[in-house]
């Protein structure tokens, strides 16, 4: 069950929740930075750009700064998740992670060595080097960014802003995990496993667009399960009304862990993809398959408002024609 928490009390958090607001300011930077380019296939409001590079093969580009938050409360971790959440965002777009650069400001050699001991930990497990960068040894503050370089054939690549009507929605998580110690917010599944499970379950993405079995796709990010979907729908220009109950969570109550929380929280191996019902089946058992519990939680729709229900009562989370997330439409279009 999803204890006791109601419709309005999930959408209330999450509308208000921080890992959604600070979003608001993207398309104000978006419009200032647009430029047209004709190689450039997808840009703003995709996980990674998409760069044509051949006929058939395109170069995928992301780049993700870690919160000074978790820098000052987990240097280790904010190291570890600079890389992932790069990783993923490649992985979100169905494409191979190639290799990665980094810009570290730091006060001190101590954080130093812990965020790249973080760092290290995860490009290895993930098989996805360290190639270069640049560091501001003696800086006031401590931040991380990482920028990273993937691969994708043409005709694989997932989009956030390809959901249709009538597609139904799908979220994949790794429950098998933890909350994190240094931060209530992160649920960490990632780094007591194994390399050759985490690349597994990385891979995956990467098969689904290669058989074309997802419609749209993103990461769960820092704006939690609702959120990220949001920002999907959003590109997309849709709508959806979802489940809370088919949400894919761990023992709530075992963790002592309201409902509204999780489904704010970043996991450690989480996405949210759209298919044609013929595929959602499939798409399931291939995340089961790698350790990952995927569920249909709802359907996509034209309204452009995504609703949320539960005990037979729906409450509006975004009017996203209205009231977008990130904001990035420029002159009424999509950037791509």
């Amino acid at each position: 069950m999803v204890n006791d928490c109601s419709t309005d009390t999930v959408a209330q958090a999450v509308r208000e929740y921080e890992g959604v607001t600070r979003k608001r300011v993207i398309g104000d930077m978006v419009r200032s930075l647009w430029v047209d380019s004709p190689d450039i296939i997808a840009s703003f409001g995709e996980d990674a750009a998409v760069i044509r590079h051949n006929a058939e093969d395109a170069l995928l580009l992301a780049a993700d700064g870690i919160w000074s938050k978790l820098m000052e409360a987990d240097p280790f971790w904010a190291g570890y998740c600079a890389v992932l959440v790069n990783v993923h965002d490649i992985a979100a777009m169905g494409g191979k992670p190639v290799a990665m650069v980094d810009i570290l400001s730091v006060t001190d050699d101590q954080i130093r060595d812990e965020v790249t001991r973080g760092m290290v930990a995860a490009s290895a497990q993930f098989g996805v080097p360290i190639v270069g960068g640049h560091l501001h040894p003696g800086t006031p503050y401590n931040v991380v960014d990482v920028a990273i370089l993937g691969t994708a054939r043409m005709d694989q690549i997932i989009f956030s802003d390809t959901a249709e009507e009538g597609d139904l929605v799908i979220a994949a998580i790794d429950l098998d995990g933890r909350i994190h110690p240094s931060c209530c917010f992160n649920w960490d599944s990632v780094t007591m496993k194994p390399a050759e499970v985490v690349r597994a379950q990385i891979r995956v993405m990467e098969d689904l667009g290669r058989d074309q079995l997802v419609t749209a796709g993103k990461d769960i990010s820092n704006p939690g399960i609702i959120g990220t979907l949001g920002m999907l729908l959003e590109v997309s220009e849709k709508g959806a009304a979802i489940d809370l109950e088919a949400i894919p969570r761990p023992d709530l109550a075992a963790l002592r862990l309201p409902f509204e929380q999780w489904v704010r929280m970043y996991p450690g191996m989480g996405f949210i993809l759209t298919a044609k019902e013929e595929n959602v089946e499939e798409v399931c058992r291939r995340f089961a398959d790698v350790g990952m519990t995927a569920a249909l939680i709802g359907e996509v729709n034209e309204s452009q408002k995504l609703t949320v229900r539960y005990l037979g009562r729906e409450t509006q989370v975004f009017d996203l024609d209205r009231n977008g997330i990130m904001r990035i439409f420029v002159e009424g279009e999509a950037c791509r």
